[in-house]
Formats: structure tokens, C-alpha cells, sequence
């Protein structure tokens, strides 16, 4: 990511500038599994969507840290400290605990604390799914049969019981509504017709959980 990049949507949004030169620094060196982008672009969109949503500069700057304390050295008391309780709180909603296993109890808690958390946090949390998911269209564009390996149906699943959670969390809203698509199309409209298959068992198993 070039030094100093500033997508429009931030220019009028000091704690979201100053959330994106931090996450910028944070992940430094990181790349997306599904194209190799650098990592910050996925909080990038996360944040954007967030803006076009019409959320507030601390909801936008959550979204763009959402990931720093899962991921990288980034600590709770540091993100406090540097953006204030809000910003902390919405992404410790977000940060899954990493010694909860197997990874689908780990994701069913996650669930649970995002629901919990507050509808800020389900709005971030969508934002962050949607990304996700179209990231996995590209993957799957490049490698088909990730649909078809136990790490493929993980994510899949985790996605429709997410939106389940959504469901209840944010009820009719739009942005569930364009979650329910995404999930919708990955599965009758692949990018392969090889994943279609493993695609719909993926959704069949996570509506009959």
C-alpha cells in the first residue's frame, strides 16, 4: 500500500485518519490470502463500507483497526489509549479468543460476543463478512477446490451462521440484506462451477445446525 494513502471517504474523519495510519503500520507486511493485496486493503473496505452506511468517525476508525488486536502485537490498553474507549470496546467485540478450540466453538463465540455487543458492533461485523466473502470469490476464481477442503467449509459455514446471528442482531436491515446476496450468489453463481456443489452442502449444513 503506498505510503500516506487516503481514500476519500476519510477526509472528514480525524479518528478514522489517524486509525489508518496506525492499521497501515500494524500489518505492515501482511498480504490477503485471496489475492495477495496488502492485508490493509480488507480493513480499508470494511471502513468504507461503514461510511457509506453513514456510521460515525469512531464506528469507521473500529473498522479499520478491527483486526490489529487479533493479529498483530496490537494490545486492548493501547488502542484505548490511543482512541479512546469506544473505538477499544468495538474492536474487543470483534477479537475472537484465540484459545477457544476447535476453530468452530472459537467462531460460535464470536458470534455470541458480537451479538452482544450492541448493534455498532454488528454493523462492523457485517461490513467485515461482506468483505470477506468477496475476497473468497476471488480465491476461489484462482483455486476452486478450496471449497471443497475442511478449511473451505469452516469458513462457509461460519459465514451462514453468521448471518443467522445477523438476522436477529440487525433484522431487516440492508446491509444483512446484502450479506444474505453475497452468500446467496458465492453459492448458485460460483466462480467455478467445480465449487457449486460444496458450496450449496456448506449452506445446507449451516441452516440444519
Amino acid at each position: 500500500m503506498p505510503s500516506g494513502f487516503q481514500p476519500t471517504f476519510i477526509h472528514d474523519r480525524p479518528i478514522t485518519q489517524a486509525a489508518l495510519a496506525f492499521a497501515t503500520e500494524a500489518h505492515r507486511g501482511d498480504r490477503r490470502e485471496g489475492d495477495g493485496a496488502p492485508f490493509i486493503l480488507h480493513p480499508i473496505e470494511v471502513a468504507a463500507l461503514l461510511s457509506s452506511w453513514g456510521l460515525p468517525d469512531e464506528v469507521t476508525a473500529a473498522g479499520l483497526l478491527h483486526d490489529t488486536v487479533e493479529d498483530t502485537s496490537t494490545t486492548d490498553v493501547e488502542l484505548r489509549q490511543r482512541f479512546g474507549d469506544q473505538v477499544a470496546a468495538l474492536v474487543r467485540a470483534l477479537t475472537e479468543d484465540e484459545t477457544i478450540e476447535p476453530f468452530a466453538a472459537r467462531k460460535a463465540a464470536l458470534r455470541a460476543q458480537v451479538a452482544g455487543a450492541g448493534r455498532e458492533a454488528a454493523m462492523v461485523y457485517v461490513a467485515d463478512k461482506l468483505s470477506k466473502v468477496r475476497e473468497l470469490r476471488i480465491r476461489l476464481s484462482i483455486d476452486p477446490g478450496f471449497a471443497t477442503g475442511a478449511e473451505g467449509q469452516a469458513k462457509l459455514e461460519h459465514y451462514w451462521l453468521s448471518l443467522d446471528m445477523l438476522d436477529t442482531a440487525l433484522g431487516e436491515h440492508p446491509v444483512v440484506q446484502q450479506f444474505r446476496f453475497e452468500l446467496e450468489a458465492i453459492r448458485t453463481l460460483p466462480p467455478r462451477d467445480a465449487s457449486r456443489a460444496a458450496l450449496a452442502r456448506s449452506a445446507t449444513a449451516s441452516r440444519s445446525a
